[in-house]
């Protein structure tokens, strides 16, 4: 069998589409179709289904993936050692929530540059993150959805508590009585979140109160250091990591205005293509991560 209509096969089965797939490929979409139709004529046996938005694997198109794919990764990396032993570097591709990357894992990761690796970091949300990850775009994944499916594998990385804050002068106003009402906290106080969905005031609303918030946000913005910034000049409330305002609290910028007996957490997982913890720069960066987890 023709080990190029093979990564076109696993290329196509990871990006969910043709055409993402060309793209990724270098390819031509009439190509890339010809390539699958070919190695389907060969096999016997159709691997995809046709949508209107992309394709789907038959149950034989899932097989052969889940048993081809480790074995393409691994002669990619055998193709890739060589090119490293003549350049001393391996570049690991990470990808995750720009927080989370910033102030965790690339700290953690910075011993292994002097051993050789070069990092290359990308902010994404959960979703895109595993669509990159699958693609092949990237080689390590943090991501706050545990992925399904057999292309790629997870590991629960850690735990971060969620915290209701505000600044000083907003919570001086607020009585205890008054917080656990909940939904008059929320027109009290104006909200800052990464979305207008609200996604952790949401969150946290609904495991401390078991409501949900009957607000929009007044400042939306998609990084949550900036979030915490905001919240601490007295723009409003916002949930956000304990990790991430942690110093804040202590410093007095911002103020915990619950302690819930049982506090909301979200957790983490880190994510790989099955398969690709074969390779040695992956597989010691995962596990470098985990070991710092343990502290996290």
């Amino acid at each position: 069998m023709d080990l190029a209509l093979l990564r076109t096969f696993v290329t196509v089965h990871r990006a969910g589409s043709f055409t993402r797939a060309a793209a990724l490929l270098g390819l031509s979409q009439p190509a890339v179709t010809g390539q699958i139709r070919t190695l389907e004529r060969q096999l016997g046996r159709p691997l995809f289904l046709r949508q209107a938005r992309g394709v789907t694997p038959t149950t034989i198109g899932d097989e052969l993936a889940h048993r081809a794919a480790p074995h393409l990764d691994a002669l990619v990396e055998i193709a890739e050692t060589g090119l490293d032993e003549e350049s001393g570097v391996r570049t690991l591709h990470l990808a995750g929530p720009p927080e989370f990357i910033s102030l965790r894992a690339l700290p953690a990761l910075t011993p292994l540059i002097s051993q050789g690796l070069t990092l290359r970091a990308s902010f994404k949300n959960a979703e895109e993150t595993l669509e990159g990850l699958a693609a092949g775009h990237h080689d390590l994944a943090i991501t706050t959805a545990r992925p399904r499916g057999g292309l790629l594998t997870s590991t629960p990385l850690c735990d971060e508590e969620h915290v209701l804050v505000a600044s000083p002068r907003w919570a001086a106003r607020l009585s205890p009585g008054v917080l656990r009402g909940g939904h008059v906290v929320l027109e009290q106080l104006p909200v800052v979140e990464v979305h207008e969905s609200l996604p952790l005031v949401s969150r946290y609303w609904s495991a401390v109160f078991d409501s949900r918030p009957a607000a929009a946000g007044a400042v939306i913005v998609p990084d949550l250091r900036a979030v915490l910034e905001t919240a601490a000049s007295g723009a409003g409330l916002a949930v956000l990591p304990r990790y991430l305002c942690e110093e804040a609290i202590r410093d007095g910028r911002v103020v915990p205005l619950l302690d819930p007996p049982v506090p909301p957490l979200r957790t983490y997982f880190l994510a790989v293509r099955t398969g690709t913890l074969s390779l040695p720069h992956i597989a010691r960066a995962h596990e470098w991560l985990l070991r710092a987890a343990v502290d996290w």
